[in-house]
């Protein structure tokens, strides 16, 4: 599939890339090394998402030219969505009609697009762009390596979920090699927290329940409100509660101002959460997945623990 995404590409000289709204790492990271990879071919590209940046991302290269809109305008002659299983979840208006290509690692891809590539065995789409970038020849600036190795960091865990293995570091060598500084990609993710995020943690560990192998969290709407918290400000909490020795299962349950809760699920490798997301209409990975569940809390935690009791394990 990766030759029929050249091939594409080689057909068209201007693209639209986006990914899913409320972008992680891997979204931002590979949605801007691959703009510059296409600028590199010779490509007019430009990067759009719904929402922000999120600030542990913005000192990213190329981070400032993020377009954010609700609205696709302009004359792309094709959109290259990455790391997302659906049109929809892009929030974007006016995509339909484009010409779409999907790149996606997520073993709860789906495919949508025009042309498919989607590769579970890859341990970030920041590993597929790279190999596109390769298989294209286009020269790794240092940029592209920040940007690539910013990615397969954090969609990796700081290399800790399952599935890395000796290529992923393989990988992370030849982003250092062109140029990537492990130390600064580091210190730019994990020590540039809001304050508010540090206070919806001390909620969310007020709110801390164990049992057996399981845990769990919350904050609410109310607590998001009177800390002035954003959604970013949310990610990585349910990685405090997987750190308790004894739990091999994590849940963080945020409450939207609709009543809804959005949940991260972690795993340390014993059960596989995607699959548990996907019964809710999430997805992600083995490791760290998410999904919606109607409110209110009490029978929000009661279903998805009742999944994760006895979710499927890892194969």
């Amino acid at each position: 599939m990766l030759q029929d995404v050249l091939r594409q590409i080689e057909r068209r000289d201007r693209f639209l890339l986006t990914s899913h709204a409320r972008p992680d790492g891997d979204a931002i990271g590979s949605a801007l090394a691959c703009c510059q990879v296409l600028r590199a071919m010779g490509k007019q590209a430009d990067v759009v998402l719904h929402d922000a940046v999120p600030r542990v991302y913005r000192s990213l290269p190329f981070a400032d030219q993020v377009v954010q809109a609700d609205r696709i305008k302009g004359g792309y002659e094709a959109a290259i969505i990455l790391e997302c299983d659906s049109v929809h979840r892009t929030r974007l208006e006016g995509l339909e009609d484009r010409f779409l290509i999907s790149i996606d690692h997520h073993i709860s891809g789906r495919p949508f697009a025009h042309v498919n590539w989607i590769d579970p065995h890859a341990v970030a789409t920041a590993e597929m762009v790279f190999r596109l970038a390769r298989e294209a020849g286009a020269r790794f600036s240092p940029e592209i390596a920040t940007c690539l190795y910013t990615a397969l960091m954090t969609d990796t865990g700081s290399f800790m979920f399952q599935g890395v293995n000796q290529h992923t570091f393989a990988l992370a060598q030849e982003l250092v090699l062109a140029g990537a500084d492990p130390a600064h990609c580091a210190r730019s993710i994990y020590f540039a927290h809001s304050e508010a995020k540090l206070r919806l943690l001390g909620e969310a560990l007020r709110n801390l329940k164990t049992e057996g192998h399981l845990a769990w969290t919350w904050v609410s709407h109310e607590h998001m409100q009177r800390w002035a918290a954003k959604d970013e400000d949310c990610e990585g909490l349910v990685n405090y509660v997987l750190s308790i020795g004894e739990v091999e299962v994590a849940a963080f349950f945020r409450e939207l101002p609709d009543g809804r809760f959005r949940v991260s699920l972690r795993s340390k490798g014993k059960l596989d959460v995607a699959r548990v997301a996907e019964r809710f209409g999430g997805g992600g990975h083995e490791c760290a997945s998410g999904c919606p569940v109607d409110g209110p809390l009490a029978s929000a935690v009661r279903e998805v623990l009742q999944r994760l009791r006895r979710g499927p394990s890892v194969q």
